[in-house]
Protein backbone atom coordinates (compact mmCIF):
# COMPACT_ATOMS: atom_id res chain seq x y z
CA UNK A 1 0.00 0.00 0.00
CA UNK A 2 1.24 3.39 -0.96
CA UNK A 3 1.49 6.16 1.33
CA UNK A 4 0.85 9.96 0.77
CA UNK A 5 2.11 12.79 2.94
CA UNK A 6 1.17 16.33 2.96
CA UNK A 7 3.29 18.87 4.84
CA UNK A 8 1.39 20.99 7.52
CA UNK A 9 1.48 23.88 5.48
CA UNK A 10 -0.07 22.32 2.20
CA UNK A 11 -3.06 23.95 0.82
CA UNK A 12 -4.59 24.42 -2.94
CA UNK A 13 -4.49 27.64 -3.91
CA UNK A 14 -6.24 27.11 -6.93
CA UNK A 15 -9.31 26.23 -5.12
CA UNK A 16 -9.11 29.60 -3.28
CA UNK A 17 -11.99 32.08 -3.70
CA UNK A 18 -11.20 35.78 -5.43
CA UNK A 19 -11.46 37.34 -1.68
CA UNK A 20 -7.46 37.41 0.63
CA UNK A 21 -8.00 34.62 3.36
CA UNK A 22 -7.42 36.51 6.84
CA UNK A 23 -4.06 35.96 8.13
CA UNK A 24 -2.82 32.69 10.04
CA UNK A 25 -0.33 32.29 12.51
CA UNK A 26 1.57 29.56 11.89
CA UNK A 27 0.31 27.60 15.12
CA UNK A 28 -3.27 27.72 13.11
CA UNK A 29 -1.60 25.06 10.79
CA UNK A 30 -1.73 22.56 13.47
CA UNK A 31 -5.50 22.46 13.71
CA UNK A 32 -6.49 22.22 10.53
CA UNK A 33 -9.41 18.89 9.90
CA UNK A 34 -9.45 17.32 6.72
CA UNK A 35 -13.20 19.21 6.54
CA UNK A 36 -14.38 21.67 7.81
CA UNK A 37 -16.73 21.25 11.16
CA UNK A 38 -19.09 23.70 9.91
CA UNK A 39 -19.85 26.21 7.25
CA UNK A 40 -19.09 29.00 9.04
CA UNK A 41 -15.17 28.10 9.50
CA UNK A 42 -12.93 31.69 8.74
CA UNK A 43 -10.42 29.16 6.77
CA UNK A 44 -11.41 28.81 2.56
CA UNK A 45 -10.72 26.00 0.41
CA UNK A 46 -9.83 22.40 1.66
CA UNK A 47 -7.80 21.89 4.85
CA UNK A 48 -5.47 18.92 6.04
CA UNK A 49 -4.62 17.94 9.53
CA UNK A 50 -1.47 18.29 10.72
CA UNK A 51 1.01 15.80 9.27
CA UNK A 52 -0.94 13.99 8.32
CA UNK A 53 -0.73 11.04 5.67
CA UNK A 54 -3.38 9.92 2.73
CA UNK A 55 -2.91 6.57 1.86
CA UNK A 56 -3.68 5.71 -1.43
CA UNK A 57 -4.05 1.99 -2.91
CA UNK A 58 -1.86 1.38 -6.45
CA UNK A 59 -4.28 -1.03 -7.17
CA UNK A 60 -7.36 -2.44 -6.33
CA UNK A 61 -7.75 -6.27 -6.51
CA UNK A 62 -11.32 -7.73 -8.46
CA UNK A 63 -13.25 -10.18 -6.87
CA UNK A 64 -12.83 -13.75 -7.79
CA UNK A 65 -15.46 -16.06 -8.13
CA UNK A 66 -14.51 -20.16 -7.39
CA UNK A 67 -16.47 -22.56 -9.64
CA UNK A 68 -15.60 -26.14 -9.41
CA UNK A 69 -17.36 -29.33 -8.62
CA UNK A 70 -16.67 -31.33 -5.41
CA UNK A 71 -18.27 -34.78 -7.03
CA UNK A 72 -16.77 -35.41 -10.21
CA UNK A 73 -16.82 -38.53 -12.50
CA UNK A 74 -15.33 -41.55 -11.17
CA UNK A 75 -16.76 -40.24 -7.36
CA UNK A 76 -18.77 -41.10 -4.85
CA UNK A 77 -21.21 -38.13 -3.74
CA UNK A 78 -21.76 -37.81 -0.47
CA UNK A 79 -25.09 -39.75 0.72
CA UNK A 80 -28.23 -37.97 1.71
CA UNK A 81 -31.55 -38.20 3.00
CA UNK A 82 -34.44 -35.85 1.96
CA UNK A 83 -38.14 -35.68 1.95
CA UNK A 84 -40.02 -36.45 -1.26
CA UNK A 85 -43.43 -34.85 -2.90
CA UNK A 86 -44.81 -37.49 -0.73
CA UNK A 87 -43.33 -36.08 2.33
CA UNK A 88 -41.57 -39.75 2.76
CA UNK A 89 -37.62 -39.55 3.69
CA UNK A 90 -35.60 -40.69 0.81
CA UNK A 91 -32.25 -42.04 0.85
CA UNK A 92 -29.36 -41.89 -1.91
CA UNK A 93 -27.36 -45.04 -0.76
CA UNK A 94 -31.12 -46.80 -1.36
CA UNK A 95 -30.80 -46.70 -4.65
CA UNK A 96 -27.23 -49.01 -4.42
CA UNK A 97 -27.46 -51.71 -7.46
CA UNK A 98 -29.15 -50.24 -10.12
CA UNK A 99 -28.11 -46.37 -12.18
CA UNK A 100 -29.91 -43.20 -10.48
CA UNK A 101 -30.14 -40.04 -12.26
CA UNK A 102 -29.99 -37.38 -10.07
CA UNK A 103 -30.64 -33.92 -11.62
CA UNK A 104 -30.74 -30.56 -9.49
CA UNK A 105 -32.87 -27.84 -10.95
CA UNK A 106 -33.27 -24.20 -9.72
CA UNK A 107 -36.67 -24.42 -8.96
CA UNK A 108 -40.47 -25.60 -9.38
CA UNK A 109 -42.56 -23.96 -12.23
CA UNK A 110 -40.18 -21.65 -13.49
CA UNK A 111 -40.64 -22.23 -17.58
CA UNK A 112 -36.41 -23.93 -18.26
CA UNK A 113 -37.67 -26.50 -15.15
CA UNK A 114 -40.80 -27.64 -16.28
CA UNK A 115 -39.32 -28.18 -19.60
CA UNK A 116 -36.80 -30.17 -18.22
CA UNK A 117 -38.76 -32.46 -16.02
CA UNK A 118 -41.42 -32.59 -18.30
CA UNK A 119 -38.67 -34.31 -21.16
CA UNK A 120 -38.02 -36.57 -18.39
CA UNK A 121 -41.39 -37.43 -17.95
CA UNK A 122 -41.66 -38.17 -21.72
CA UNK A 123 -38.68 -40.00 -22.08
CA UNK A 124 -39.44 -42.06 -18.58
CA UNK A 125 -39.76 -45.31 -20.07
CA UNK A 126 -36.36 -44.98 -21.89
CA UNK A 127 -35.00 -44.57 -18.60
CA UNK A 128 -36.79 -47.72 -17.16
CA UNK A 129 -35.64 -49.60 -20.01
CA UNK A 130 -32.19 -49.07 -19.17
CA UNK A 131 -32.91 -49.82 -15.25
CA UNK A 132 -32.38 -46.66 -14.07
CA UNK A 133 -34.53 -44.68 -11.60
CA UNK A 134 -35.21 -40.49 -11.80
CA UNK A 135 -34.39 -38.32 -8.88
CA UNK A 136 -35.01 -34.34 -9.49
CA UNK A 137 -33.46 -31.75 -6.23
CA UNK A 138 -33.97 -28.63 -5.89
CA UNK A 139 -34.90 -25.62 -2.97
CA UNK A 140 -38.52 -26.48 -2.98
CA UNK A 141 -40.21 -28.19 0.12
CA UNK A 142 -42.80 -30.99 -0.69
CA UNK A 143 -45.65 -29.21 -0.85
CA UNK A 144 -44.48 -27.33 -3.80
CA UNK A 145 -42.93 -30.73 -4.95
CA UNK A 146 -46.25 -32.35 -4.75
CA UNK A 147 -47.89 -29.87 -6.85
CA UNK A 148 -45.77 -29.38 -9.11
CA UNK A 149 -45.24 -33.46 -9.77
CA UNK A 150 -49.46 -33.32 -10.13
CA UNK A 151 -49.69 -30.72 -12.59
CA UNK A 152 -46.87 -31.77 -15.24
CA UNK A 153 -47.97 -35.89 -14.15
CA UNK A 154 -44.44 -36.51 -13.31
CA UNK A 155 -43.52 -39.97 -12.30
CA UNK A 156 -40.45 -39.70 -10.56
CA UNK A 157 -39.48 -38.67 -7.03
CA UNK A 158 -38.73 -35.20 -6.28
CA UNK A 159 -36.52 -34.14 -3.35
CA UNK A 160 -36.90 -31.02 -0.85
CA UNK A 161 -33.55 -29.54 -0.56
CA UNK A 162 -34.34 -26.72 1.35
CA UNK A 163 -31.32 -24.35 2.77
CA UNK A 164 -29.23 -26.29 -0.37
CA UNK A 165 -27.37 -28.03 2.00
CA UNK A 166 -26.88 -30.98 -0.30
CA UNK A 167 -26.32 -28.73 -3.67
CA UNK A 168 -23.28 -26.90 -1.47
CA UNK A 169 -22.00 -30.55 -0.61
CA UNK A 170 -22.37 -31.67 -4.24
CA UNK A 171 -20.47 -28.68 -4.91
CA UNK A 172 -23.33 -27.84 -7.92
CA UNK A 173 -22.07 -24.43 -9.39
CA UNK A 174 -24.42 -21.38 -9.31
CA UNK A 175 -25.10 -19.45 -12.21
CA UNK A 176 -25.42 -15.73 -13.40
CA UNK A 177 -22.65 -14.80 -10.02
CA UNK A 178 -24.05 -16.78 -8.04
CA UNK A 179 -27.73 -15.52 -8.15
CA UNK A 180 -29.32 -18.31 -9.73
CA UNK A 181 -29.09 -21.85 -8.76
CA UNK A 182 -27.04 -24.05 -10.96
CA UNK A 183 -28.92 -26.77 -13.27
CA UNK A 184 -26.77 -29.67 -13.43
CA UNK A 185 -27.43 -33.40 -13.94
CA UNK A 186 -25.29 -36.38 -12.38
CA UNK A 187 -25.65 -40.40 -13.43
CA UNK A 188 -24.46 -42.72 -11.02
CA UNK A 189 -24.08 -46.43 -12.21
CA UNK A 190 -25.22 -49.20 -10.22
CA UNK A 191 -22.49 -49.21 -7.47
CA UNK A 192 -22.90 -45.46 -6.74
CA UNK A 193 -20.25 -44.26 -9.22
CA UNK A 194 -20.95 -40.88 -10.94
CA UNK A 195 -20.18 -41.70 -14.32
CA UNK A 196 -21.65 -38.45 -15.82
CA UNK A 197 -21.65 -35.02 -14.94
CA UNK A 198 -23.61 -32.83 -17.59
CA UNK A 199 -24.50 -28.76 -16.75
CA UNK A 200 -26.37 -27.03 -19.19
CA UNK A 201 -28.41 -23.78 -17.34
CA UNK A 202 -30.40 -22.82 -20.47
CA UNK A 203 -30.89 -26.01 -22.64
CA UNK A 204 -32.91 -28.05 -20.12
CA UNK A 205 -33.56 -30.08 -22.06
CA UNK A 206 -30.33 -31.25 -23.11
CA UNK A 207 -29.83 -33.10 -20.08
CA UNK A 208 -32.46 -35.83 -21.12
CA UNK A 209 -30.37 -36.91 -24.40
CA UNK A 210 -27.11 -36.84 -22.74
CA UNK A 211 -28.13 -39.04 -19.67
CA UNK A 212 -29.32 -41.23 -22.06
CA UNK A 213 -26.76 -41.69 -24.11
CA UNK A 214 -25.06 -42.23 -21.51
CA UNK A 215 -27.03 -45.06 -19.67
CA UNK A 216 -27.54 -46.74 -23.09
CA UNK A 217 -24.01 -47.67 -22.95
CA UNK A 218 -23.49 -48.81 -19.80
Amino acid sequence: MASLSLPNHYYFPSLLPAQSPKPMSPSSYQNLSLLPKSSHSQFYGPKLSYASSLSLPLSTASPKISIFAKVNKGGVPPNFTLKDQEGRNVTLSKFKGKPVVVYFYPADETPGCTKQACAFRDSYEKFKKAGAEVVGISGDDPSSHKEFAKKNRLPFTLLSDEGNNVRKEWGVPADLFGTLPGRQTYVLDKNGVVQLVYNNQFQPEKHIDETLKLLQSL
